[in-house]
């Protein structure tokens, strides 16, 4: 049975899940334990590594930078040029691993294809990998171990919670399968109770199963993917696509879902940008706050941040 998609009352319309606000409220909480930790002698410091010149990444970096600096973390970046070896970068990971001083590691992507971004993140020591991306990390999601997980996919669940939709039993349809972004936001939402149904390129009728669901994640790359008829009313929509497309002579950027007609129909839906982007980043800070919290306990009163300056 297809279900038509009916426009939910113009009153409920557009109930955007704007992400700067949730990102604000992170924030704020990650500075105030941030700040109690340096008094405790466990300064929080997170080190970015870009290889080569790329512009994307660059962007990244100083939204990191000046986010960190909003929730009392330090941070510093360190450049590469992009005909660095494997065995260069990996030095330098654990050089950071070892150094008691830093307490997080990020790796810009993308990386120059010479190398490969799943054997650098491999080489982060657990307790740094601040992007949730470690193979310890991710599996730890499987044990519902949910401190830490990769930023985009914890950023999307965050704002799913905060439509106040009990998570347990939830009928959830994720549309790509990454594994930075589809798989674990999969796993995430099991953890939580959820029902979810994964689809990716194979998936014979990916319109058959959105339409049943009470919530639909898409992380595709193809712009306005996801249309009305795709939606249950009154469904939330949580969009992670970014695309650049000409519109009007102009470049604009919008998500994999058609905005306008889904948010007709949509109970909840992110828009692009301000969605899941600003909570990514927050995510992040909060991701080191644990890694630090971790590593604090791990080493115990063996040394401090403070100790070793």
């Amino acid at each position: 049975m297809t279900l038509a998609a009916v426009p939910i009352p113009r009153e409920r319309r557009h109930n955007l899940l704007r992400g700067k606000p949730v990102a604000a409220e992170i924030i704020d909480a990650v500075k105030a334990e941030a700040t109690d930790l340096a008094e405790a002698g466990w300064a929080i410091k997170l080190v970015s590594l870009t290889i080569g010149e790329v512009p994307e990444a660059a962007l990244y970096v100083r939204n990191q930078a000046r986010t960190a600096e909003k929730a009392g973390i330090a941070f510093e970046e360190r450049n590469f040029p992009a005909t660095a070896t494997a065995g260069e970068i990996l030095a330098s990971i654990n050089s950071l691993n070892t150094d008691p001083r830093v307490t997080g590691i990020i790796i810009q992507r993308p990386v120059p294809s010479h190398l490969s971004i799943r054997e650098l993140q491999s080489a982060v020591h657990p307790l740094k990998d601040v992007e949730g991306m470690h193979p310890t990390s991710i599996g730890n999601i499987v044990y519902r171990d949910l401190a830490i997980a990769p930023c985009t996919a914890m950023a999307s669940v965050e704002l799913l919670k905060r439509t106040g939709l009990k998570l347990q039993g939830l009928e959830v349809v994720v549309i790509g399968h990454s594994a930075i972004v589809g798989k674990p936001i999969a796993f995430l939402l099991m953890a939580e109770g959820a029902t979810v149904t994964v689809c990716h390129h194979m998936t014979r009728s990916v319109a058959m199963h959105s339409r049943s669901a009470d919530a639909v994640f898409v992380a595709v790359g193809k712009p306005k993917l996801v249309t009305e008829s795709m939606i249950k009313p009154g469904a939330a929509v949580i969009d992670i696509g970014i695309n650049q497309v000409e519109e009007n002579g102009k470049v604009a950027t919008v998500g994999d879902v058609d905005f306008d007609p889904v948010a007709d129909i949509a109970g909840w839906i992110t828009p692009v940008p301000g969605g899941v982007g600003p909570v990514t980043v927050s995510i992040l800070m909060r991701n080191a706050l644990h890694a630090a919290r971790a590593q604090k306990r791990h080493y115990g009163s063996a040394f401090s941040t403070e100790e070793m300056k």
